[in-house]
């Protein structure tokens, strides 16, 4: 056993684990720990916020598959990383934060800077790992990181603050990785049965094929039912979309001709995918998913078999172990879709080109209220013209994050992609300034390709603090920010059920262009359709030159389908109460 403190201890573990990068702000509660990263080779990447530390941590995480580390200042600067860690859970990313917190000897006495640590992260961490001595540091630092793998989401490390602190005897403990496998025999033979009797047979590929490296087997699969594939909701990058079996993303502002396909579907393949509820919700007036066939679930948690939808099978393995395994069985057995396999691949081809020309044409909203607004802003750019240029200029190795906001989620018909850990969205937890500081995570990572963020400008304010970081740590990326002067997401929604009583919506804007240049970074206004494309081409050769572009797009105050039409209804007011509204 080597003699160190628990500083040194805790660094030499990090190592142990690969790590290279780490985002944060400066704290006294790690300073010892702090001081020995530059020897260590460990980056320490400042940043202007804790919740764009943990962003940024996401990103990194997603892009590498590996750890993505944050840490902060025991209490406040503990509790700004809740929001980060939170959408990290629920998009299955390893993200270590690691809280140092109030000393040992003062805990409970209301000292400066404490809060109970804990409880704050339990129901948003797959572990917790509370150091309880100087001598379990490097222990407790090791299983974070394995749980954080194993468990395929957040972990958080709890440290005491004096316990960096010391004389220890100490074996780094070295990084544990499972091996999954493809899942239960009965459960595979059970599901490649169920495709093999599929008259038509439609694969979901979701996220879990991303984090198993799982795209080929996938597209094997694919190829040998015949089957159209989708993604799930905000996995993009799931299936290469320059394939001819790829059909789009369903769920909001999804494709129309994936969902059209799935709703023929006899049996669904769901591979690597939990099928969440806000995923396979009815978009573009189709209540898509198909009532009358027959699931076979794939998920490496078995917790997630049959939670959302009723299955026929479950198979708890790893998505790309389960396709090769499905896809070895199926080679053995006759397929019923064999009969109708050209037929069908003239379908999907069909409806991706009526799908393809209808989104071509549509140009702008056509709802009365957007029709409105298009004429009082005339001279400003239609946001899915704008959204059509973006994408005809995407660099094709480029990696593009986008916000919540109405804007960035009709983006989710635009974005294509051609291989996987490309897309980044703050999935279920749907947090605005989640866009701009995960690229700039992502971009770490992986500084040779271009770094896309599509934001809005409310949640723009929240994040652009972020320009700094990138200014003063040499990390160039491009985010696209939405001017149209509105929380528009929400806006929708008073448009639709409040009888246009806008509350809290409507934003007065400086220009963000100018904020981006005074803070050091290149910018540029856009205001013209035929600028968006190379806007976006300069920007990206601009990040090779390490500098970092914000492109600012002045949009009209047109709005896509309302967000949340499930949870919503118009309401009845009592006008003796309410004397300035009118009864709906």
């Amino acid at each position: 056993m080597a003699r160190m403190t628990p500083s040194e201890a805790f660094v030499e573990t990090l190592v142990a684990h690969g790590v290279t990068d780490m985002f944060g702000i400066v704290g006294s509660a790690y300073m010892d720990a702090l001081d020995v990263f530059p020897a260590a080779g460990i980056r320490f990447i400042p940043t202007v916020h804790e919740q764009g530390a943990a962003h940024m941590a996401d990103g990194y995480a997603r892009v590498s598959g590996r750890h993505g580390v944050c840490i902060g200042q025991n209490g406040p600067g503990i509790t700004n990383f809740v929001t980060a860690i939170a959408a990290a859970y629920w998009a299955h990313t390893p993200v270590v934060a690691i809280t140092p917190e109030t000393g040992s000897t003062t805990i409970g006495l209301g000292g400066f800077q404490e809060t109970n640590q804990l409880p704050i992260f339990s129901p948003i961490t797959k572990y917790q790992g509370h150091v309880t001595g100087p001598g379990r540091l490097a222990e407790f630092t090791a299983r974070c990181f394995d749980r954080a793998m194993a468990e395929r989401g957040p972990t958080q490390l709890n440290i005491p603050r004096d316990f960096f602190y010391g004389d220890i005897d100490v074996d780094i403990p070295q990084p544990q990785r499972l091996e999954l496998g493809a899942g239960g025999a009965q459960s595979l033979d059970e599901a490649a049965q169920l495709l093999a009797s599929a008259k038509f047979p439609v694969i979901v590929s979701g996220g879990g094929v991303i984090m198993a490296g799982g795209v080929d087997q996938c597209v094997a699969l694919a190829d040998y039912l015949g089957a159209p594939v989708v993604n799930s909701y905000l996995h993009n990058d799931s299936f290469p979309a320059n394939h001819p079996l790829w059909c789009g993303p369903l769920g909001y502002q999804g494709s129309k001709a994936g969902m059209k396909l799935i709703q023929q579907a006899d049996v669904v393949l769901a591979l690597g995918t939990r099928l969440g509820p806000f995923g396979t919700l009815p978009q573009h007036g189709l209540d898509y998913w198909p009532k009358n066939a027959k699931i076979v679930q794939v998920d490496s948690d078995h917790k997630m078999l049959g939670l959302v939808k009723h299955i026929s099978v479950g198979v708890c393995g790893d998505a790309k172990a389960a396709a090769a395994a499905i896809l070895d069985r199926l080679q053995t057995k006759k397929l019923a879709s064999e009969d109708n396999k050209q037929k069908r691949l003239a379908e999907i081809k069909r409806q991706k080109e009526t799908w393809e020309s209808e989104l071509d044409a549509w140009t702008e909203e056509a709802d009365e209220w957007s029709q409105r607004v298009a004429k009082e802003d005339a001279g400003l750019l239609h946001p899915r013209q704008v959204l059509s240029e973006l994408e005809k200029a995407m660099p094709d190795d480029a990696m593009v994050s986008t916000d919540i906001g109405n804007i960035c989620s009709v983006s989710n018909s635009y974005l294509r992609f051609n291989k996987p850990n490309s897309f980044f969205a703050a999935m279920s937890f749907g947090n605005c300034g989640y866009a701009f500081p995960t690229i700039i995570g992502t971009k770490v990572a992986a500084p040779e390709r271009p770094a896309i963020a599509y934001v809005g400008d409310g949640a723009w304010a929240m994040s652009m603090g972020e320009i700094l970081t990138c200014v003063r740590e040499k990390i160039p990326v491009t985010p696209i920010v939405f001017n149209n002067r509105q929380w528009g997401a929400e806006k929708k929604n008073q448009v639709d059920f409040y009888a246009k009583r806008f509350e809290g919506v409507n934003l007065e804007n400086p220009s963000f262009a100018k904020i981006a240049i005074a803070m050091g970074a290149q910018a540029v206004t856009v205001e013209k359709l035929e600028e968006v494309g190379p806007a976006l081409q300069k920007a990206c050769e601009d990040q090779k030159a390490g500098k970092t572009t914000i492109v600012e797009v002045m949009c009209t105050r047109e709005l896509g389908d309302p967000f949340r039409r499930d949870a919503l209804k118009k309401p009845v007011r009592l006008l003796d109460k309410y004397k300035t509204y009118t009864v709906n």
